[in-house]
């Protein structure tokens, strides 16, 4: 079964991912999870902003 992570851990993925300083996977080396993560929190995170924009 998957590790659950707190939001708060996948909202600072997120925001170290979009600060284009590190590539996808460096960030996900960085915190010790894979690629895959860092790629769908990301997406999950722009679906969730353009839900919140209506």
């Amino acid at each position: 079964m998957p590790e659950k992570f707190p939001p708060e851990f996948k909202r600072d993925v997120v925001t170290v991912a979009r600060r284009g300083d590190l590539t996808q996977t460096e960030v996900a080396a960085d915190f010790g999870i894979s690629v895959e993560s860092v790629r769908r929190w990301c997406q999950q995170a722009d679906v969730d902003a353009a839900s919140a924009m209506c």
